[in-house]
């Protein structure tokens, strides 16, 4: 039996894997054609967002000008959009999964696997809990696989290569989501590994902020080079200080140094805090996101402040200056002009094997 496929959540990134994952599911026999995708109901001029989706095979709202594969069926229903389904792809705001996940239970398929597109971190004791962890446990043990990478949502509609990263723990399913994901202009490997994988998805958000109010004060090249290495640095201690066994060659993966620098030169982290650097942090994070992101979540500030409540309670806040500095900006006050003011480096070196 082929494997039938559901895409719970319709945002702008939703809408644009969405594309990938429909073609994939017309030309595998591996995957049944039809793949429903949830959506959530809002009304457009009057009309229903499913039933323009549905009608004209495009997301106006989040994904305006891309066309979508036919075989792509929007559904309001979230039970009846994950009927059946034995593989289940969750892309929404990690905020919306508490009143989400429960709903599903008990109509997708019992052998069903998952994979989770979200960029963000929940923390349970302030300790961090990863995202696949958690839908993981809400779906009674579910197999959750991940997938990350230097995906920026509109160029990936557009057809722009790219990469992106599975991180697996079982290969085998592995190997299922890679051909279910992999085209001719979206690349993608496979790795051992979802803690690595998916908190340098999440990460790489906060280090965007600090890049965007570099970009706000007008800053060069030099600095902004300087905000992403020592932010690439931070996002392995982290990874290294939570989770045992990442390995190094995560972080060259696309969901590492590439999803960083995308992520750090577009995108609406960066975007957001550019505007809020402009105004000097006059301007709340909450008018910004009204402004400036069409109803979309803003994920780096929220992250940022779970990221401090994390490191504070685990006595270990100096070993993140810059990640500190972010909070304390976003947050507290300090002047942005503040975003370079990092104290010495470490007296640490880094020595080749002989």
């Amino acid at each position: 039996m082929p494997e039938k496929v559901a895409i719970i959540g319709s945002g702008n990134w939703g809408s644009a894997i969405a594309r990938i994952v429909g073609s994939n599911c017309e030309r595998h026999a591996d995957f049944d054609t039809t793949v429903n995708m949830w959506v959530f109901e809002e009304q457009i001029d009057g009309k229903n967002l499913t039933e323009i989706i549905n009608e004209t095979h495009e997301n106006v709202k989040y994904l305006p000008g891309i066309k979508l594969p036919t075989n792509i069926v929007a559904e309001p229903n979230l039970e009846k959009a994950v009927k059946d389904a034995t593989l289940l792809i969750f892309v929404l705001p990690h905020q919306f999964l508490p009143r989400t996940v429960p709903n599903m239970k008990g109509s997708y398929a019992p052998n069903a696997r998952g994979i989770s597109l979200i960029k963000g971190i929940e923390f349970v004791d302030n300790k961090p809990m990863l995202i696949s962890d958690l839908i993981k446990k809400e779906m009674s043990g579910m197999d959750i696989s991940v997938l990350m990478g230097a995906n920026v949502a509109n160029e990936v509609a557009q057809d722009q290569f790219c990469e992106s990263t599975v991180g697996a723990r079982d290969m085998a399913s592995g190997a299922v989501w890679q051909k279910l994901f992999n085209a001719e202009t979206f690349r993608v490997n496979v790795v051992n590994d979802v803690p690595g994988v998916e908190l340098c998805g999440a990460l790489k958000n906060v280090v965007a902020i600090g890049a965007g109010f570099c970009d706000g004060l007008g800053y060069g090249g030099n600095t902004k080079a300087a905000i992403i290495r020592i932010g690439l640095e931070e996002m392995q201690i982290f990874c290294n200080t939570f989770y045992q066994g990442v390995p190094n060659h995560t972080f060259f993966e696309s969901c590492g140094v590439a999803d960083l620098i995308t992520t750090c030169f577009g995108g609406r982290n960066r975007k957001c805090a550019e505007e809020f650097a402009k105004h000097k942090g006059a301007k709340s994070w909450d008018t910004i996101e009204q402004e400036m992101l069409n109803g979309q979540k803003l994920q780096g500030t929220i992250t940022a402040s779970d990221v401090m409540t994390c490191i504070t309670a685990a006595k270990c806040v100096d070993k993140f200056p810059l990640f500190a500095k972010i909070y304390r900006i976003a947050y507290e006050g300090v002047a942005v002009e503040d975003i370079v003011k990092l104290g010495e480096a470490a007296e640490h070196t880094h020595v080749a094997n002989p």
